[in-house]
């Protein structure tokens, strides 16, 4: 079939020829996630049957907001857990952009449990720790897109991590997700029986954003797989939580392993993440900085002006990509 990629990039020796999403390579058995005009095809008949749609968690519907005119300019959706961080994201936005007289406004502070912030072609919006809160967020983000009939978006998730045998500050890009048995699979229990999604980032879109690292950003940046734990403590293998029943030598051994198998970094997201925008054929990219090496202790030490220093690192990266997509494309800012 004819490719519908819509290149933020023009292609480089080595480059997948198209994104994930292309019709042209499309991974599923299942309706082709796209019209033509490259808005979202969401597969769920039941929401054409509905009269209104609540966005319960975001305070949006489908009746009382033009979701077509508030969102249907977006082209990129970026999430991270904490709404000081995604705040941040958008006035270092609008300041990479030059857009004037910017007022964060959060979008969704009737719903007093995300904070959602536009800033021209960008939303940018937290979305908690761990997979269940993020999942509510990214379902319903994916919801509005479809509404608004965005075309053709990409979200990107910026967030903190564990390192492994990698520096403290450097940045991951994830190149797949790995669940707590070790499974590049996100597992999602479903009427009594467990779902495996395949859980795997778009290979173009990383090629595109490691493209866009430079010398001088003063850190480093790899892409690797992600193991995303569904608790904070024994679940990535720490040692200083209120219960552990094994020993140092099994922590360690058990990091090795990750990091035998690709693992460059351990968080709380990407399975889930990787997952359901591949379902959604949305293209998306984790990228996140790493606080620590994992094999040289279990708690975040630097201090605050330092964390803050690196949590603005995916900021940077994501940032450059973004705007470069609009050098040459720059009516289409509002």
């Amino acid at each position: 079939m004819k490719c519908d990629c819509d290149y933020i990039l023009p292609t480089k020796g080595g480059w997948e020829h198209h994104y994930d999403n292309c019709i042209s390579k499309w991974h599923s058995k299942a309706q082709y996630p796209k019209n033509e005009d490259g808005s979202i095809r969401l597969t769920n008949k039941n929401l054409m049957k509905m009269h209104q749609d609540f966005i319960y968690h975001l305070g949006l519907d489908t009746a009382t907001y033009d979701l077509k005119a508030m969102f249907g300019d977006v082209k990129f959706v970026c999430m991270g857990g904490t709404k000081y961080r995604m705040k941040e994201f958008a006035k270092h936005m609008a300041k990479v952009l030059n857009i004037k007289d910017f007022e964060a406004k959060n979008l969704s502070k009737h719903s007093h449990r995300y904070a959602m912030y536009k800033v021209g072609p960008i939303i940018s919006v937290n979305h908690g720790i761990g997979i269940s809160s993020m999942t509510i967020l990214l379902q319903e983000i994916l919801k509005v897109l479809y509404y608004a009939k965005a075309k053709n978006p990409i979200i990107f998730r910026i967030g903190t991590s564990g390192g492994l045998k990698i520096p403290p500050g450097s940045i991951v890009i994830s190149s797949w997700g790995l669940n707590g048995t070790l499974e590049k699979t996100y597992d999602l229990p479903v009427l009594g029986e467990i779902r495996k999604l395949p859980s795997v980032f778009d290979k173009r879109l990383i090629q595109e954003l490691m493209s866009m690292v430079t010398e001088g950003d003063g850190f480093n940046t790899y892409s690797g797989g992600t193991m995303a734990a569904d608790d904070f403590y024994r679940g990535q293998a720490r040692l200083d939580g209120p219960f552990c029943d094994y020993t140092e030598e099994d922590k360690l051994a058990f990091l090795r392993k990750l990091s035998a198998l690709g693992v460059r970094n351990i968080e709380m997201e990407a399975t889930a993440f990787a997952a359901m925008t591949r379902e959604a054929g949305v293209r998306a990219a984790d990228v996140c900085v790493t606080l620590l090496d994992r094999l040289n202790g279990d708690q975040v030490t630097p201090d605050k002006e330092l964390l803050l220093k690196f949590q603005e690192r995916p900021m940077i990266l994501v940032g450059r990509y973004i705007a470069k997509y609009y050098e040459n494309n720059l009516h289409l800012i509002k």
